[in-house]
């Protein structure tokens, strides 16, 4: 039986990245990022975003197809608030991963996501979502609503007004609603 050490020497000064502990990573998230860059995605999201950013120079601002991919961990994980997404992407290998952000590199907090949010326009939100929908539907990682009639089950189309989680069956426009009353906006 492994036993806790009554005393630990400090931290070592210099860690390679080579010893750094390895995540087996997050199929779903995995496959995701597959569809998402074989789809083009992040060139799809910074040519939707363009007029939402300043041309000039300043703070570097969040990738758009990062604050994406961090909603969508949101809205896939049940996260609740944008505390909690940054909290979520902050502790965990695999989803810094998804975000390709290097081990070296500060995740984005929730602040950042909430200026974000309030910057880019519903619609832009809601094209995003759909088009994320659609190649999903379309690599069969989400199914729509089913529906009964005379007794015979019938998969409906993965849309965007069927789509909804499983354990509250909230939709993505009410999650992001939601986070946005929670950031008091």
């Amino acid at each position: 039986m492994g036993k806790k050490p009554a005393a630990r020497q400090g931290s070592p000064l210099w860690v390679t990245t080579a010893d750094l502990p390895t995540s087996a990573g997050h199929p779903f998230f995995e496959r995701l990022n597959r569809v998402l860059d074989d789809a083009g995605f992040d060139a799809f999201v910074e040519g939707l975003c363009a007029a939402f950013y300043a041309s000039r120079m300043g703070r570097p601002s969040l990738r758009p197809g990062r604050y994406f991919r961090m909603l969508l961990i949101g809205y896939f994980e049940g996260l609740s608030s944008e505390r909690g997404i940054a909290w979520r992407v902050a502790d965990s290998l695999s989803l810094r991963s998804f975000l390709d952000l290097a081990v070296t590199e500060a995740s984005p907090d929730h602040s950042t996501l909430s200026r974000t949010r309030r910057l880019i326009d519903v619609e832009t939100h809601e094209a995003v979502f759909t088009w994320v929908l659609e190649r999903l539907s379309a690599a069969d990682l989400v199914r729509g609503k089913t529906v009964g009639i005379d007794a015979t089950t019938l998969e409906a189309n993965a849309a965007m007004r069927s789509i909804e989680r499983r354990d509250t069956g909230e939709s993505y426009e009410a999650f992001i609603e939601r986070l946005a009353e929670a950031s008091g906006d």
